[in-house]
């Protein structure tokens, strides 16, 4: 199943205050590498007041973004597609910033070039990386050999948006055996929400040597295991090891019958990050610090799923990612201006809302956690308020 093109159109370049054209020429070049929701909250605001001090380019494939705090909800039917997404040329349209639909192949940071899949090369002055989770491709397979031929990768969640109603409209047509691969809160909303939107389907969460829920507090876990299973979804503690035709090949030795394998194991860096030259953590994550700069390279930025906290540990969540994008909007702006630098702070609790489908979310705040129709709603709430805040701007 092939995903829908990128966009093969760019935003026009917005003009430079003549005062700073002759302090700045040739103009200095900030590249916003990825349009994740940090990145998304940078173009709102350069959409309210057009920032000065650098030609600004926005590098991301797609003419929008899917709001992944929605997606469960679309899987189950709830949305529509078109009310999960940020359309991003208004933004950039806004702006006045330049815009080119193309992917990031690699980065120099000694050279301070990055380039993108067709080949083309970019300098930079300052550069801001803020992909969103993304899905090592080679990395899976050499996993799991035969995933890139016959699963279906949550990651990049446009294309996976885009491949779900065929996904959908198989499983009206006959029953069918769904394996979602992955312990964290993308699998377990997402087989939950494949549970809403196909009761007839044979659902089984692949949890590898997890329990589901991985990450969050005992609590919390136990209510996503008593939902999983009043759901009617066998929970495996095994892993994929190999995917093909009609099966899941698992480490036990056995197999598993499976039409749909879909992959939503956690966030990966991507490859092209490993030969950048900069620093990056154990996992190949960027090694960022409390401005959410680069440790090695003070003219990179990094935040979101891309990047990692030197100074403490954050889980890789898409609050956290959203609450980023106003303080790395404040530091770039002043890096332009050459002003200080100010420190993000993430609070050390934030809200977590699990959906469960059928207008049911289990929520946890730190140590403590409720569950309940309310639940759903109040995520159902904050959710398109976010949404909606975006296309206002524009």
């Amino acid at each position: 199943m092939a995903a829908r093109a990128p966009a093969a159109k760019a935003a026009a370049v917005g003009g430079t205050l003549p005062c700073l054209e002759a302090r700045l020429s040739p103009a200095r070049q900030l590249l916003l590498l990825g349009a994740g929701h940090a990145h998304v909250q940078v173009l709102a605001q350069m959409a309210g007041a057009p920032w000065s001090g650098a030609q600004v380019t926005l590098i991301a494939p797609y003419d929008r973004q899917l709001y992944s705090g929605m997606v469960p909800g679309f899987v189950a039917g709830r949305y529509a597609l078109e009310d999960c997404v940020i359309p991003l040329e208004p933004l950039v349209r806004r702006s006045g910033i330049r815009w080119i639909a193309r992917s990031v192949r690699g980065l120099d940071a000694s050279a301070q070039t990055v380039t993108l899949d067709d080949g083309s090369v970019l300098h930079y002055d300052w550069a801001s990386i803020n992909t969103g989770p993304v899905h090592n491709r080679a990395l899976l397979e050499a996993a799991m050999p035969g995933a890139r031929e016959h699963a279906l990768f949550v990651r990049p969640i446009e294309a996976f948006g885009v491949l779900w109603p065929k996904v959908a409209a198989m499983g009206e047509a006959r029953p069918l055996r769904i394996a979602v691969v992955g312990a964290g809160a993308a699998g377990v909303e997402l087989v939950m929400a494949i549970r809403q939107r196909l009761p007839d389907a044979a659902l089984t969460l692949l949890c590898g040597d997890a329990v589901p829920g991985v990450g969050y507090p005992p609590n919390v876990q136990a209510r996503i295991h008593a939902a999983l299973q009043k759901r009617r979804i066998t929970i495996l503690r095994d892993s994929a090891c190999g995917v093909r035709a009609g099966e899941v090949a698992l480490a036990s030795g056995a197999t598993l019958a499976c039409d749909v394998p879909i992959i939503a194991t956690g966030a990966q860096a991507p490859a092209w990050l490993a030969n950048s030259g900069l620093a990056l953590d154990a996992h190949g994550f960027v090694a960022v610090d409390a401005c959410q700069r680069s440790t090695s390279h003070t003219m990179v930025f990094a935040a979101g799923d891309v990047s990692s906290r030197t100074d403490r540990t954050l889980a890789r969540s898409g609050v956290y990612a959203v609450r980023s994008g106003p303080a790395l909007a404040t530091n770039l702006h002043a890096a332009l201006q050459g002003q200080p630098l100010v420190e993000h702070q993430p609070p050390e609790h934030t809200l977590n809302l699990i959906s469960c489908g059928a207008g049911f979310a289990i929520a946890s705040w730190g140590q403590y956690s409720a569950q309940g129709y309310w639940v759903w709603r109040l995520k159902d709430w904050i959710d398109r308020r976010f949404v909606r805040r975006f296309r206002e701007t524009v």
